[in-house]
């Protein structure tokens, strides 16, 4: 029975290994035709060498039942053509992943910017949409309470308020007294 079992395996391994012989020689007489084709479908060179070896991967992997099929280079070309279209997915998409966070710069001005107009910006950015409004429409914009009312379609009890809170958070933030409404009326001036 040992010696049985022992020719079974023996069987096993010379089976073994003339698929990995058929394979070899696949890989061999293929490889440099499928990474040419990756580069032609990615224009990418180094892509397509990876490309090239990762489905030659997965056509070993289904080795047994390829090695039988009539024109296995076409299964392998149609793996790394799935592949290509993956990679080329994957790089359009971080692309636009890259574009976006590079086009949330700051918004360019006409003038100069002194260090401390953009710290008015970037405190203004941080009020509430209504209290800022109100305090560049009252102090950059000169509007009066009435006209800012009007712009914003609430009442002028709304407009004093959420101007003299929305300065007294801007003085907060900037850490001065009266020096935002000078900034937001000057930068008008400009």
């Amino acid at each position: 029975m040992l010696t049985h079992t022992f020719a079974e395996g023996a069987t096993d391994s010379v089976v073994l290994d003339d698929a990995s012989a058929e394979f070899h020689d696949f890989f061999e007489r293929h490889y440099a035709e499928l990474a040419r084709f990756a580069h032609l479908l990615t224009g990418e060179a180094d892509g397509a060498d990876d490309l090239a070896a990762d489905a030659l991967i997965a056509l070993w992997r289904r080795w047994d039942r390829l090695r039988q099929a009539e024109y296995p280079l076409a299964y392998a070309r149609g793996v790394v053509a799935n592949l290509a279209r993956s990679r080329i997915r994957s790089t359009v998409r971080e692309r636009r992943r890259i574009a976006l966070f590079w086009s949330r710069g700051a918004e360019p001005s006409d003038g100069p910017d002194v260090a401390a107009v953009m710290d008015v910006r970037t405190a203004l950015a941080r009020l509430p949409f209504r209290k800022r409004a109100c305090v560049v429409l009252r102090h950059a914009f000169d509007l009066s309470e009435k006209g800012t009312a009007l712009a914003l379609g609430i009442s002028v009890g709304t407009v004093k308020s959420q101007t003299s809170k929305g300065m007294a958070e801007l003085e907060r933030l900037l850490g001065t007294t009266g020096a935002a409404g000078e900034l937001l009326a000057g930068r008008r001036n400009r």
